[in-house]
């Protein structure tokens, strides 16, 4: 089942860094759709046949549009250079959501937001919602230069301007981001969050939980990552539709499964929006995804089809 629908971009901003900040109602003029801070759009490219996935940046609290921003990355697979293309004003785009992997613990004491580069986005609405029910936060922004800064307009004149902390990578070394000092000591009341490059969100994971952050209090989105996919064969039973195949070296379980007419929907294909979440009756799982948790992993029931792999044998529930 789907809530696919189509949007229409009414206002478009290219701001710093290369990023473009595109605001978006339904095209039928039907409601805006309510939403939560640190919700997603997934957005249909039809130029490269992709969907890709874009949180929300605008406040939670407004109803006259929603507002997305994206970094046109010459890195990607090409998604980003087509939104950019087709997101002029008064195209249309197909549009599902919005859905949320990355929820706000609205009852934490204190919460750190840490937005690296266009990881950045989330954080924005995050903090909208956090002055808006009067909770005690900050909120650290990670950039290379102050030149490529998206939304520096926007959080400086914010009504929380004065919780948000800007770090310059080519500034000295006592304004960039130190986590040992910029970091609340570990408290069960304590909550971060961080999204942004895979390297900045590793070494703030690690570095928090090393400080005694508790793993379920340090949440986290990736956008990308670097994913291998590949490993020896393995077999796969799929236990409602009575098929059993093997899984190449350089197959996927979802596009294995494709070939032999059994769908399972896949987004990202780099194991980082949980689209492709499968069922698992048995056997032992190689993740390779940055969506589940460890504890979700540790239970050996599911799986993200579009990357991970098993170690012998599996049974899906499909």
């Amino acid at each position: 089942m789907t809530d696919s629908q189509f949007y229409k971009v009414i206002g478009r901003t290219d701001d710093r860094g290369n990023i473009a900040r595109i605001r978006l109602v339904p095209e039928d003029g039907g409601p805006i759709p309510t939403f939560e801070a640190g919700a997603h759009l997934d957005v249909y490219l039809p130029e490269v046949d992709l969907w890709r996935q874009y949180s929300l940046c605008s406040d939670p609290a407004r109803s006259d549009h929603l507002e997305i921003g994206v970094l046109k990355d010459p890195n990607s697979r090409g998604g980003s250079e087509a939104l950019h293309k087709a997101a002029v004003e008064g195209a249309r785009l197909q549009i599902e959501g919005p859905r949320n992997h990355f929820p706000l613990d609205e009852t934490a004491k204190q919460t750190v937001l840490l937005g690296g580069g266009i990881g950045v986005t989330p954080m924005i609405a995050m903090a909208d919602r956090l002055h808006a029910i009067g909770k005690d936060f900050v909120f650290h922004y990670c950039t290379r230069s102050e030149d490529v800064t998206a939304f520096k307009d926007k959080l400086e004149n914010a009504p929380y301007a004065d919780r948000v902390v800007f770090h310059h990578d080519n500034k000295d070394e006592a304004q960039r981001l130190d986590l040992y000092r910029d970091l609340p000591a570990a408290d069960p009341d304590t909550h971060l969050y961080v999204c942004g490059p895979q390297g900045f969100m590793d070494w703030v994971i690690c570095t928090a939980e090393n400080a005694g952050h508790a793993p379920a209090n340090v949440h986290r989105e990736y956008f990308s990552a670097d994913v291998d996919a590949s490993g020896d064969s393995f077999e796969v039973e799929c236990a409602q539709s009575g098929v059993t195949l093997e899984i190449g070296p350089e197959d996927t379980i979802a596009k294995a499964l494709a070939k032999h007419g059994i769908k399972i929907e896949v987004k990202c294909e780099e194991g980082v929006c949980g689209t492709c979440i499968t069922d698992v009756l048995e056997g032992e799982i190689d993740h390779r995804d940055q969506f589940l948790t460890e504890e979700e992993r540790e239970d050996m029931d599911q799986m993200c089809a579009c990357c991970s792999r098993g170690k012998g044998k599996l049974v899906l529930d499909i």
